[in-house]
């Protein structure tokens, strides 16, 4: 297996806060069109509408599991550490962050984006498990 099909999963990972971020533009262009913006929405993002506040929350959501996939991949990729079981993993962590974003910016159905959040965690932390092995067999 090439190890560069690490990458692929990284860039589906990637394009969700694009889509969020796009999102998030369209939703907040509609609030103003609307007229629904509160004054205080430059410093508080309760102050849009839940959609937006959705967005948003789901937005941040991307700088958290998601960066410590980032450097999970990149150590692997360098180590030469790249697997069919990595391949798999990574391709899991993907699924189960989309599905996580596609419920909270829609449903925001709370126990079956908790459902797809803890998935993509354990899948996570399999995928730490296997980095640690893998720099520990190195020496």
């Amino acid at each position: 297996m090439q190890s560069v099909q690490i990458f692929w999963p990284m860039l589906v990972v990637l394009a969700i806060p694009v889509f969020v971020l796009l999102l998030n533009g369209k939703r907040k262009s509609a609030d103003k069109k609307e007229g629904s913006v509160k004054p205080e929405a430059a410093i508080n993002n309760t102050a849009w509408s839940l959609p937006v506040v959705l967005t948003s929350n789901a937005l941040a959501n991307q700088f958290q599991l998601p960066v410590v996939f980032y450097v999970l991949s990149f150590i692997l990729f360098n180590i030469g550490a790249v697997s069919s079981l990595v391949i798999v993993l990574s391709w899991i962590f993907a699924v189960t962050r989309w599905a996580h974003v596609v419920v909270h910016v829609s449903s925001n159905n709370v126990p079956l984006r908790l459902r797809f959040f803890v998935l993509g965690a354990i899948t996570l932390l399999i995928l730490f498990g296997v980095t640690v092995v893998s720099l520990a067999s190195l020496g």
